[in-house]
């Protein structure tokens, strides 16, 4: 039997004329490794940290139904991304499309931005039409702020113009033990929120971004850890995680990497290598520690690079035609404004 992680991004099926079903998937991540603001009053970015959580994206198209549909009902932004996809092609119609998933809501795993890719790789692959990671980016920058979920491996990314900054590479698959405080954070909200950051803080994620990325591409899991550490400390200073104090004793006491945030989210964890045949007592000793303050604990994994699976190249004929690298498209007025955005 096929493994989750083996399927493909994005496959698709022959129905009756005219018609024509594609499914697409992403992946989530645990928060940032590093999130920030770069210096010389640089733009926000953020670092992810890909996990073996999924959005599933199912589209049937049909050229004679009047527009899109979806189910749930509220995965709007997800419709309106089908219907967009759709107006841009050219293609007539609209269909059905049925998100299903892994990632809870409002928590900071990139539900949301998973959805958004899922459902434009869903579209793309029912019309058999090539999509690269650049067109989903400039389709998103329609919609709103997202992560970079379109890549595969460890991307920086700036997450508030929906633009890769850099690929770094990929990571050997780590444990990611979590404490949730519960709750739900709206990143539109959060992104809205001047976070005016000080020169020296600046100057700070520019020195921790370039470790990073050295950190990746050496595989550097100990220098990962201190890097993700110290985002979540600068994070703390302006959102606090009530669970904090317990994470970080829990943290030294399990000899963890370092701690992972969701700066958007209700997440904080404690980063351990993969393969600890210790990991079923480590997750005891988490919840009893993280009892006084409530809240749950989950565990999670991340990927590793023989896991991420690219988008299959769908070749255009005359009768599909190929969706153009959307890049000089300008975002919507008030795109992403005034509807919650759950991570």
């Amino acid at each position: 039997m096929t493994s989750p992680t083996e399927l493909p991004a994005a496959t698709a099926l022959r129905e009756a004329p005219g018609r024509s079903t594609g499914t697409g998937r992403a992946f989530g991540t645990f928060g940032e490794l590093l999130q920030g603001a770069l210096p010389d009053d640089g733009p926000e970015f953020l670092v992810t940290l890909p996990i073996a959580g999924w959005s599933t994206a199912t589209f049937r198209y049909d050229p004679q139904e009047p527009g899109v549909t979806v189910r749930p009902a509220h995965k709007a932004k997800s419709r309106r991304l089908a219907g967009l996809l759709l107006d841009l092609t050219g293609r007539p119609g609209g269909g059905e499309l049925d998100l299903t998933g892994e990632l809870p809501e409002g928590k900071g795993l990139a539900s949301s931005s998973a959805d958004l890719v899922a459902t434009a790789r869903a579209v793309a692959a029912a019309l058999r039409t090539p999509l690269p990671p650049t067109s989903v980016e400039a389709l998103l920058r329609r919609i709103e702020p997202t992560d970079g979920v379109m890549y595969d491996g460890i991307v920086s990314f700036l997450h508030r113009d929906v633009r890769l900054r850099e690929r770094l590479g990929f990571l050997p698959s780590m444990t990611v033990l979590a404490h949730d405080e519960g709750g739900r954070v709206d990143t539109v909200g959060f992104n809205r929120i001047p976070k005016d950051y000080t020169d020296e803080e600046r100057r700070e994620y520019g020195r921790l971004l370039t470790a990073l990325g050295t950190a990746v591409r050496t595989g550097d899991l100990a220098e990962v850890g201190r890097i993700a550490t110290r985002s979540t400390e600068l994070s703390l200073r302006r959102r606090p995680h009530r669970g904090s104090g317990e994470l970080r004793a829990l943290c030294a006491e399990l000899d963890g990497l370092g701690l992972v945030r969701a700066h958007s989210g209700t997440n904080l964890g404690v980063l351990l290598p993969a393969g600890d045949p210790e990991l079923a007592a480590k997750v005891e000793h988490a919840r009893a520690a993280c009892r006084s303050v409530g809240g749950t604990v989950s565990v999670h994994r991340t990927l590793g690079p023989e896991e991420f699976t690219a988008v299959p190249e769908l070749t255009a004929t005359a009768e599909f035609t190929a969706v153009p690298e959307f890049t000089a498209v300008p975002a919507a007025p008030g795109a992403g404004e005034g509807q919650p955005h759950a991570r």
